[in-house]
């Protein structure tokens, strides 16, 4: 059980803090909460000719002076439910088990009405944002990340989102782009595929049958290559190939020298 000197203590100590909160909510206005719209609290009357970025800092500082204020206010409460403890003669005691609370765990956190044991807080939450149920697995513990390949990552999930508008403008590059659609950095980045050519050229289940598909991808290939006056990317290729390019041709070639012998 607490002595008077130590009640008298708690007490001037919860005072004081009680006092030096009420004069900081008095002086900042509330975190300015008391204000209609944060547009207020910047001298702003709209949000007309503001840039959608700056908005975007707007909400994010109001967002966070409602969650400061908050936090003050839920600490004032209990200071005020630990004074009022105190006048009662239950400051001390454990709301749960009734039990004393130790003088150190009082001197540590004077508003706190609970003991060790029964203390609300020693919860963690295990809640993660709704977010990252479309972006699992989380950034950084992807499934590939020791292996060399292409696969959707981090990157691609913001251009993926990208896709569908950013705030920036053609003036925004150096070298403006040619749609809207690719305002956003890296917009030509590949996704899903390596190299230019995966992306237009396809086979059959077992391999065979290569074929190139026409697409804007290709007619830009071809132009770049003609730009370079190459025929690949790695450069010409020989009027003839004394290696073969691949085993199925190497297989060929071997079965048609075996015929010719035989012959």
């Amino acid at each position: 059980m607490l002595t008077a000197k130590q009640l008298q203590t708690f007490r001037s100590q919860l005072q004081k803090e009680k006092e030096d909160i009420e004069q900081r909510l008095e002086a900042n206005n509330h975190f300015d909460l008391k204000m209609g719209h944060y547009h207020e609290s910047m001298s702003e009357l709209s949000s007309y000719d503001n840039h959608p970025a700056d908005e975007g800092t707007a909400l994010f500082e109001r967002e966070k002076d409602i969650a400061l204020n908050e936090h003050v206010e839920d600490e004032l409460k209990d200071i005020k439910k630990a004074i009022q403890a105190i006048d009662k003669g239950t400051y001390g005691k454990c709301e749960v088990c009734g039990k004393d609370i130790p003088v150190e765990r009082l001197e540590a956190l004077p508003t706190t009405s609970y003991c060790i044991d029964h203390t609300p807080e020693d919860y963690i939450s295990q809640e993660r944002p709704a977010e990252e149920d479309v972006l699992e697995p989380p950034f950084g513990q992807f499934e590939f990340d020791d292996k060399d390949g292409e696969v959707f990552d981090a990157e691609d999930s913001w251009q993926e989102v990208a896709k569908w508008g950013t705030s920036n403008t053609p003036s925004d590059f150096v070298v403006a782009p040619d749609h809207y659609n690719e305002t956003y950095i890296e917009s030509d980045d590949r996704v899903g595929y390596v190299e230019d050519y995966e992306n237009f050229v396809g086979n059959d289940i077992d391999g065979k049958n290569i074929m190139v598909y026409p697409t804007p991808r290709h007619k830009e290939y071809e132009e770049d290559l003609d730009a370079e006056d190459v025929m690949t990317i790695f450069g010409d290729l020989k009027p003839y190939e004394i290696d073969p390019y691949t085993e199925e041709a190497l297989e060929e070639r071997k079965q048609n020298g075996k015929n010719n012998h035989e012959k």
